[in-house]
């Protein structure tokens, strides 16, 4: 790349992104509107629980299985986990 790309670059770059106001505060408090919607979907799904699907079902029983067969793997997968 030589000089003259990396100034059409700059320039482009320039044209597309705004400048940033390091300074710059949030127009409003963000928080209390995530509060909101956590509640409303708490009321929306009142289920508590954890939902499994099948294929964590499927995970759950593989790594059962590859415990059993190979209990040297043990230090392995606690090293991933």
């Amino acid at each position: 790349m030589n000089e003259d790309d990396r100034d059409r670059m700059k320039k482009l770059l320039q044209q597309a992104l705004p400048p940033v106001d390091m300074d710059a505060e949030p127009t409003r408090d963000l928080w209390p509107a995530m509060l909101r919607r956590m509640d409303e979907e708490a009321l929306a799904h009142p289920q508590a629980g954890i939902n499994w699907a099948w294929f964590d079902g499927v995970l759950a029983v593989g790594l059962v299985l590859l415990i059993g067969s190979f209990p040297a793997a043990i230090p392995v997968i606690l090293y991933y986990l």
